[in-house]
């Protein structure tokens, strides 16, 4: 195999997977390790990847990494529903109840579900507290619904309100049930996201409600981006669409989080 075919099929590996690591990709071309590495090498050179202890990842993997609101609304969007479908079942049943929404594609998809709510009896209340203007926009419709919008800095790339007013405000509440999202879920780093400001208040959201539900689909599991928010141990519960891998699942387990599947 010529060099220029083996650094494709390594390229679309890495794209494929996230990851490769040497060991594999010198079994996988029947090539030594140092080979490896100097394919890897003249392919972060070209911008298809970026090297790592042991491997590379895709450039979507690195840390800082972040698409915009717009460009993560059509991506994975089976998966979004399947989550919010699992996370509806979570809406508290009672004459007065508060949920946290954060901002994000997978909380927006729960967000679509609520628009529709309706009192299971005459009287019954749910307030529904948000930092996404979008999410906002969309419950404003629902007259049954009792909506607050935390206030501060509005970041454009994902159109969360943020900052130190926002996380100010979300020190003052005690909501039954907030739901989280998350770049990242790690076993050792824990949960992140590549804005330091959002992960302030993000980490903020975790500390004010009495439960916290995380609503990430499995390309965000194994994942560390670049500012931790929270610790496995932070967290009630987390809705995914594939089986954690062992080494996470085993962290999840040892933090008493629970985990769904949907």
């Amino acid at each position: 195999m010529f060099a220029e075919e083996r650094h494709q099929k390594i390229a679309e590996l890495v794209s494929a997977q996230g990851r490769v690591g040497v060991n594999e990709l010198a079994e996988l071309f029947a090539i030594t390790q140092e080979t490896v590495r100097r394919d890897l090498a003249a392919l972060e050179e070209s911008e298809l990847l970026r090297r790592v202890h042991g491997g590379a990842v895709a450039l979507d993997r690195l840390t800082r990494t972040e698409l915009s609101l717009t460009e993560r609304q059509s991506q994975r969007l089976d998966e979004k529903q399947r989550i919010a479908t699992a996370a509806m079942a979570l809406i508290p049943h009672a004459p007065t109840a508060s949920v946290l929404l954060d901002s994000g594609t997978t909380t927006a998809a729960l967000a679509e579900r609520l628009s529709a709510w309706a009192p299971a009896k005459a009287g019954d209340e749910l307030l529904v507290i948000t930092n996404s203007l979008p999410t906002a926009a969309s419950l404003s419709t629902n007259t049954h619904l009792l909506l607050d919008i935390v206030g501060g800095r509005v970041r454009g790339l994902t159109s969360a309100v943020v900052g130190a007013r926002a996380t100010e405000q979300l020190g003052a509440l005690r909501p039954d049930i907030a739901f989280i999202g998350a770049n990242g879920i790690h076993a050792d780093f824990g949960l992140s996201t590549p804005d330091p400001v959002e992960a302030a208040t993000k980490t903020a959201m975790v500390r004010a409600a009495r439960q916290v539900v995380v609503l990430a689909d499995a390309s965000k599991l194994g994942t560390e981006t670049l500012v931790r928010f929270a610790t496995l141990e932070e967290i009630d519960t987390l809705i995914t669409t594939s089986e954690p891998s062992p080494e996470l699942a085993s962290a999840l387990a040892s933090a008493g989080v629970d985990v769904v599947i949907a």
